[in-house]
């Protein structure tokens, strides 16, 4: 596969102590220690109150990275293409109705509309187009462990082929148990990023290249380099993206590779 490129001039995370991107940016960049507290997501600001009532921790999640990213970009959110991608999707809204649908001496079973509504793997794409006035498309997918890798290659791909900016929103949060004990994560995390044509004009953050190859990545390819963050990236499909984060924070070149299925993904980050 050849290389796609892009510029990237939004960005965004959240995570354990990493509070959005001015407040990680000592982390990342390695200028300050790495000490995990949990960090809930913000309630969304960009949404109007009936619809923040309805969303729970996952969406929150997403909207806040998504959010962040676009302001930082300086573009219109409702012009933008977007991805969104999650590895479990709203875990927590799907264990609530399973809860609901197994509750003794319920013989009717009723699960709340809402809640179904949200359990629909779209629904915080379709919160954004309602919180942005957006009528652009919108993708959203899942590859399990691989899903940051997934949903960056996509994103990369529209911006090749479509000649436009993309917004790239990737979350992933604990589901609850019993469901955590099949599907572990070490905490909740989430990134956005803006990417825009390699060919205008220059400026933001930097430029990226990826690349399919269909040969497997080594064990710690992709890791990032400071090894307090590498058990989040290990715990968290979103949290893949740490090692580009840290390119970014330290305004650095960097080369490192993501498993992505049977092969990896190659990403190169230059200023």
């Amino acid at each position: 596969m050849n290389w796609l490129a892009a510029r990237i001039i939004g960005v965004s995370v959240w995570g354990p102590a990493l509070e959005g991107w001015a407040a990680s940016q000592p982390v990342l960049s390695g200028n300050a220690d790495y000490v995990p507290v949990e960090s809930p997501a913000p309630p969304p600001a960009i949404l109007p109150p009936n619809e923040r009532r309805r969303i729970g921790p996952v969406a929150r999640l997403a909207l806040a990275v998504a959010a962040e990213a676009t302001a930082m970009s300086g573009l219109p959110p409702s012009g933008l293409r977007s991805v969104f991608a999650s590895g479990n999707g709203d875990g927590v809204v799907l264990g609530n109705i399973l809860t609901d649908l197994t509750r003794p001496g319920d013989p009717g079973r009723l699960v709340s509309p809402t809640q179904f509504h949200n359990s629909v793997h779209n629904a915080v794409a379709g919160y954004w187009s309602i919180a942005t006035a957006s009528q652009q498309p919108l993708t959203s997918l899942a590859c399990h462990d691989f899903t940051f890798a997934a949903g960056l290659l996509t994103a990369m791909a529209e911006v090749a082929t479509q000649a436009e900016p993309v917004l790239l929103c990737v979350y992933d949060h604990p589901m609850p148990a019993p469901l955590d004990a099949k599907r572990h994560l070490v905490a909740s995390f989430g990134v956005g990023l803006v990417l825009v044509p390699a060919d205008g004009a220059g400026g933001g953050l930097g430029r990226i290249e990826v690349r399919f190859v269909p040969e497997a990545a080594s064990a710690d390819a992709g890791a990032p380099c400071q090894p307090a963050l590498r058990a989040l990236a290990r715990g968290n499909p979103a949290a893949q993206s740490l090692r580009l984060l840290e390119s970014l924070a330290r305004r650095a070149a960097d080369r490192h590779a993501l498993a992505y299925l049977d092969g990896r993904l190659d990403v190169a980050v230059a200023r």
